[in-house]
C-alpha cells in the first residue's frame, strides 16, 4: 500500500465516522439511512453521464452488493433496536475485517503479509476493546444485539469483497461506485416504499439538506475505499477503514465531552499499532 493510498483511506474513514455523527437527524433509523442511501444516489446521478456504463461481467458484483448492501443495513437497524448500539456496532465493525481477509484468501486468492495480518488483528482487536469496554459497561451480554452486530460484519465483508472485485473488473472505479449508488438507492427507494408506503416520501423531502450532506460524505468515503482496494489488498484496505472507529471516538471525546477511559486508551493503542503495522506490511 503506497503512502498516498494509506492517506486516502484514513481520510475515508474519518468521513465515514463524520457522517454517522450527521445522520442523527429526527428520522426513525430505517428512514434515516435511507435517506442517506438516496442522498448518496442522487449525487452519483449527476456523475452518470461521465462515467463508462459497467460491462457485462461487472453487473453481478454490482447486483451482488446491492444484496448486501440491503442486509447490512437490515442487520443494522435490528442492531439499533436490540441492544446498545454503541457497543453492537463497533463489534460489526471489528469483526468485519477478520472476515474479509478470510474471505480474501478464499474469494480472489488474496492473503495478506505477515505484518499487515497482525495490523489486521491488532485494529479488530482494538475496535472490540471500544465495543465493550470504551462506553457504558454490559452488565451482561444482549445475545440478540450481538447475533445482529456479527450478522452486519458478515453482510459488510460480503459487500466489501464484492465491491473490490467488481472495481478492479470494472473501466475504472468511479464508474463501479457511480453506478453501485445510483442502483442501491432506486432499491432503497423501492423498500422504503414497500415497507412505508408513499407516506413517507413528504417525510424524507423534510429533511433532504441531510440526505445530502451525508450522502456525499458516505459516498465520497467509500468510492475512496473501491478506489483503494484497486491499488492495494482488499483486506488491508477493509481493516484501515475502521479506523473509522477511532476517528468516532475521538469525535465523542473532544466535541461531545465524553470521557477517556483506560479502556478507550488501550484500545486507541491498539488502533494505532494496527494502522502502523499495515503502512509496514
Amino acid at each position: 500500500m503506497t503512502l498516498f493510498v494509506f492517506f486516502a483511506v484514513l481520510a475515508a474513514a474519518a468521513m465515514h465516522a463524520i457522517w454517522n455523527a450527521l445522520v442523527k437527524v429526527h428520522l426513525d433509523r430505517f428512514l434515516s439511512i435511507t435517506l442517506m442511501t438516496l442522498g448518496m444516489g442522487a449525487v452519483a446521478l449527476l456523475a452518470l453521464p461521465f462515467v463508462e456504463v459497467p460491462n457485462a461481467e461487472v453487473w453481478p458484483y454490482i447486483i451482488a452488493s446491492v444484496i448486501f448492501h440491503m442486509g447490512y443495513r437490515t442487520f443494522l437497524i435490528g442492531a439499533y433496536k436490540a441492544g446498545d448500539f454503541a457497543q453492537t456496532y463497533p463489534l460489526a465493525r471489528g469483526t468485519a475485517p477478520l472476515l474479509a481477509a478470510l474471505g480474501g484468501i478464499v474469494v480472489v486468492a488474496e492473503v495478506p503479509a505477515p505484518l499487515a495480518i497482525l495490523g489486521i488483528v491488532l485494529l479488530s482487536a482494538g475496535t472490540l476493546v471500544l465495543s465493550f469496554r470504551g462506553g457504558a459497561h454490559l452488565q451482561r451480554l444482549n445475545l440478540r444485539a450481538v447475533g445482529f452486530a456479527l450478522g452486519t460484519s458478515i453482510f459488510i465483508a460480503g459487500y466489501t469483497l464484492s465491491d473490490g472485485s467488481g472495481a478492479r473488473l470494472a473501466a475504472t472505479a468511479s464508474s463501479y461506485a457511480a453506478w453501485l449508488f445510483v442502483c442501491d438507492a432506486l432499491w432503497a427507494l423501492v423498500l422504503c416504499l414497500i415497507f412505508r408506503g408513499p407516506k413517507a416520501l413528504p417525510v424524507l423531502a423534510r429533511d433532504w439538506k441531510a440526505g445530502v450532506y451525508t450522502g456525499v460524505l458516505s459516498g465520497a468515503a467509500y468510492w475512496i475505499v473501491m478506489w483503494a482496494m484497486t491499488k492495494a489488498p482488499i483486506a488491508s484496505v477493509a481493516a484501515l477503514r475502521e479506523t473509522s472507529i477511532l476517528f468516532a471516538m475521538m469525535i465523542s471525546v473532544f466535541a461531545l465531552g465524553e470521557k477517556m477511559t483506560a479502556w478507550r486508551g488501550a484500545a486507541v493503542l491498539s488502533i494505532v499499532a494496527g494502522v502502523v503495522a499495515l503502512r509496514l506490511g
